[in-house]
């Protein structure tokens, strides 16, 4: 549980930064569902001719000769469907190792006592696995793989869900250093800022005094958590290692998601425990659907921010 110190600096600074957020097990569960999922990845990459012979490499080797071949490895690993054009076998993961992060008591216990005991897991999440900055490619600009843009959760959704309770909880699984590319952010009172698309939607340029800018370093396990409104961005990871975090998000049950074109799944509710979503093959099977129900329909944009707008003039 938060305590009260803790939910205090949450509503006035819009951000904590909380230690041993996941236990072990979980951890070393979710580690090793990926490394299992890399392993099938690079067969395959290896059977096309793309990688060498995988040898005595570990799941950080195979993830750099990957990278370094061009492999796309970083969709087949998000546990979420692009915001781009999706395809009827646009890859993803949906696990029961990553199941039970999601819905760790833990975890949903912090929730609760920021947004209630009627929670959602909320369809907006997804997997960091950030490349050190030297390897990137020059055509690379996928914000997922390298530094992000200050950027406010709320504004990556849709306008509907701009009255929804939410949470974001980004949770390191290797330990994130300013040196790796940790988050950073901006405390104060949450307000909503003009956004502009530039490597990705972006607050628009001179909004933000940036010298107020905190690098919100956290062990793995740990996790940062911070309001809709928080404006927050991610450093260049400086070191020669991958940094693995996933960010994922909660709301409170029956309020929009921003994003309800995915499903999303009720985690905890006191009220109704038997509506609970217990089953990963569940979540899995409702994210499948999805694919095949949006696939052969236009594109739904995951942005609202156009370029026109004065802002980004």
């Amino acid at each position: 549980m938060l305590t009260q110190q803790q939910i205090d600096l949450f509503h006035s600074d819009g951000v904590i930064v909380v230690p041993d957020v996941l236990p072990m097990p979980v951890l070393s569960a979710v580690k090793q569902e990926y490394e299992a999922l890399l392993d099938a990845l690079y067969d395959g990459w290896h059977a096309e001719g793309l990688v060498p012979a995988p040898g005595n490499m570990d799941f950080w080797q195979k993830l750099r000769v990957s990278y370094d071949a061009g492999c796309d490895w970083f969709q087949p690993m998000d546990i979420s469907l692009p915001g781009g054009e999706i395809a009827p076998d646009t890859p993803f993961h949906f696990g029961p190792a990553v199941f039970d992060m999601i819905t760790a008591p833990r975890l949903l216990d912090l929730v609760e006592c920021l947004i209630g005991p009627e929670i959602t897991s909320n369809p907006i999440q997804h997997v960091r696995l950030k490349p050190p900055a030297p390897t990137l490619r020059d055509t690379e600009n996928r914000a997922h793989v390298m530094a992000t843009d200050w950027h406010q959760d709320r504004a990556v959704a849709h306008a509907e869900g701009d009255q929804t309770q939410m949470v974001t909880v980004w949770l390191a699984i290797s330990d994130a250093t300013e040196e790796n590319g940790c988050l950073q952010a901006i405390p104060g009172k949450p307000q909503m800022y003009p956004h502009c698309p530039k490597k990705q939607t972006a607050i628009a340029d001179g909004f933000l005094d940036l010298d107020k800018a905190q690098p919100l370093p956290v062990k793995a396990g740990g996790a940062v958590i911070f309001h809709p409104l928080t404006p927050h961005a991610s450093l260049d990871n400086r070191s020669d290692r991958f940094r693995w975090s996933f960010d994922i998000r909660y709301n409170v049950t029956g309020q929009h998601t921003g994003r309800a074109h995915f499903p999303d799944f009720i985690a905890r509710s006191r009220e109704a425990p038997q509506s609970e979503l217990r089953d990963w093959c569940v979540w899995k099977t409702m994210w499948e659907e999805a694919r095949a129900r949006l696939a052969p329909e236009p594109h739904i944009p995951i942005h609202r921010w156009t370029s026109d707008s004065p802002a980004c003039a």
